[in-house]
């Protein structure tokens, strides 16, 4: 009876302190603003051109996204609006998908864009969704950090009217780069934090054929947690 007893308050002391270990990954200073628990906070655009019935939903303290119907995405975003931030999130993707981190976007999905496509091999690359990006980026140094069909941390910094943008994955910086012009045509200098699933839509439900498309397998997800912010009072220099 003892060692029962025992054995029950090991396996809940380790749950709680796996919960524990889980958030305690977020860096100091960085202000959750996914809760783990559900959507609150965040909104599906129904605007953009991606699709505007993605299934979003929270699934074990992640939020989970799938395309639906099969063939249309879609875009979750920040219900607030930032400019200057320090941005950390885990991700983990599967293979055969196409989405995106989306970094001051509008309601409708126009924004600078960091790449989440192992397929493609373009992983971390600095990309325009809806605009042409002055000076793109990519994370040439990639392979020697990630961790396949595993968990992913993104560190994203961006500060000032003319962007400079970081980006740290797993810790280790893949590059850092200063745009010559704010590449948004109405000039915007704040937007939203948003998480893309894109569209595909060449798909036969008959054939169960996707013509070899690589964008979005069938069933396929990415997942987000641990996703905090820090926003930043001034531009930096350095």
């Amino acid at each position: 009876m003892m060692n029962r007893h025992i054995k029950s308050f090991t396996v809940l002391f380790s749950a709680l302190l796996l919960g524990a270990v889980a958030h305690a990954q977020i860096p100091a200073g960085f202000r959750p603003i996914f809760n783990g628990k559900n959507l609150e906070g965040w909104h599906i655009s129904r605007t953009t051109h991606q699709g505007t019935t993605p299934d979003v939903r929270v699934e074990n303290g992640a939020i989970v996204l799938r395309q639906h119907p099969y063939g249309q995405g879609g875009v979750l975003l920040s219900d607030e609006k930032y400019k200057n931030f320090d941005l950390y999130l885990e991700a983990k993707i599967d293979s055969f998908t196409n989405g995106g981190i989306f970094l001051r976007s509008s309601e409708s999905g126009i924004a600078y864009q960091i790449e989440l496509d192992e397929t493609a091999g373009s992983t971390g690359s600095l990309y325009g969704e809806r605009m042409p990006v002055s000076q793109g980026a990519e994370a040439t140094d990639l392979a020697k950090v990630w961790k396949p069909n595993g968990w992913n941390s993104f560190r994203i910094r961006m500060v000032g009217d003319k962007p400079r943008i970081t980006l740290w994955v797993n810790g280790v910086k893949m590059w850092d780069v200063v745009q010559p012009k704010n590449d948004f045509t109405a000039g915007a200098t704040n937007g939203m934090i948003g998480l893309q699933s894109h569209w595909t839509a060449l798909f036969s439900p008959a054939a169960f054929d996707w013509n070899g498309l690589e964008s979005w397998a069938p069933g396929a997800a990415h997942r987000f947690r641990n996703i905090a912010i820090k926003e930043l009072d001034e531009e930096l220099k350095e």
